[in-house]
C-alpha cells in the first residue's frame, strides 16, 4: 500500500500469522506527522480543537471532511516540534490512533484493522504492547486499540452526516485567509471552505431548529469561531525561518 491517508507508508491488515511477535512503542513522538499543514477532524473533537486550532472543511461532495490548519505552507506543521512533541493542549483522534487504521474494499460494510509496519515504534523485540499473546490471541491492548477505531469510525460517519447537511444547505463558502508572517511575509492560505454566518443566519426557523435538535447547530458556531485561531498559529512561525 503506497503513502495513504497523510501519515500512513505501509499500512498492512494486522493477522496473528505475519505479526504473531511484534510489538508497538507508542509514545509521544508525532514526527510522522510533521509534513501535513492539515488534520482531519471529526464533528465530535470541535469543541475541544476549538480552543487551539482554525477548523475548516477541505474536499467537496462526499469527500467533504472538517480539518484543523496546522501550517501554512506545503509540507509545514507548526504543532510538531522538532523533538516530535505535538505542541497543542489537544491531539486529534486522527494522529492519536497512528499506526493503527481501518481499511475497507466494500464501501464500509466491513473494516480491516491495519498497521504501519513502516512506524519506529514497530519491534520484535517486545518493546512496549504485545499484539498478540503466547497463544495467539489478542491481548487487551490489541482490544483496546480495535474499540478506538470503532468509536472514531462511528464518530467519522456522523460527520461525514454532519458534511452532507451543511452541504445540502448551502451554507459553506470558499475561504482565503489573508496571513502576515512574523517577518512581514504576506502569504494567502487558500483551498478551503468555511461556514458562512450570514447564510446560516438566512436559515428557516425550521432549519435552525432541526440543526439545534441535533447539535449540529453548536457545531455551526463552533467552527466559525475557531477561524480566529488563525492569528495565534502564527505566533509559532520562528521570524528568522519565515523571511528565508
Amino acid at each position: 500500500m503506497t503513502k495513504q491517508l497523510l501519515i500512513y507508508g505501509q499500512a498492512k491488515a494486522v493477522s496473528k500469522d505475519k505479526h504473531a511477535d511484534m510489538s508497538v512503542k507508542a509514545g509521544g513522538d508525532f514526527s510522522f506527522a510533521k509534513n501535513i499543514n492539515s488534520i482531519p477532524l471529526t464533528a465530535v473533537e470541535f469543541a475541544h480543537a476549538a480552543t487551539e486550532f482554525a477548523i475548516v472543511f477541505a474536499g467537496s461532495g462526499d469527500q467533504l471532511m472538517p480539518a484543523v490548519i496546522t501550517g501554512v505552507r506545503k509540507d509545514e506543521n507548526l504543532f510538531v516540534n522538532e523533538d516530535g512533541s505535538f505542541d497543542a493542549e489537544y491531539t486529534p483522534a486522527f494522529l492519536r490512533r497512528y499506526p493503527f487504521v481501518f481499511s475497507s474494499s466494500d464501501d464500509g460494510a466491513n473494516f480491516t484493522l491495519c498497521i504501519d509496519e513502516e512506524y519506529e515504534g514497530c519491534n520484535t523485540e517486545g518493546r512496549g504492547e504485545r499484539l498478540f499473546d503466547s497463544e495467539g490471541e489478542q491481548t487487551q491492548y490489541l482490544k483496546s486499540v480495535l474499540e478506538f477505531l470503532q468509536q472514531y469510525q462511528a464518530q467519522y460517519t456522523r460527520t461525514e452526516q454532519f458534511c452532507k447537511k451543511i452541504n445540502d444547505l448551502g451554507l459553506l463558502e470558499p475561504m482565503g485567509a489573508q496571513l502576515t508572517l512574523p517577518a512581514g511575509e504576506k502569504f494567502t492560505l487558500t483551498g478551503f471552505q468555511a461556514i458562512s454566518r450570514e447564510k446560516l443566519k438566512a436559515l428557516t426557523g425550521e432549519q435552525l431548529a432541526d440543526l439545534a435538535s441535533t447539535d449540529e447547530l453548536e457545531l455551526a458556531y463552533i467552527q466559525i469561531q475557531s477561524m480566529r485561531n488563525f492569528t495565534s498559529m502564527l505566533k509559532k512561525i520562528n521570524p528568522t525561518e519565515a523571511s528565508e
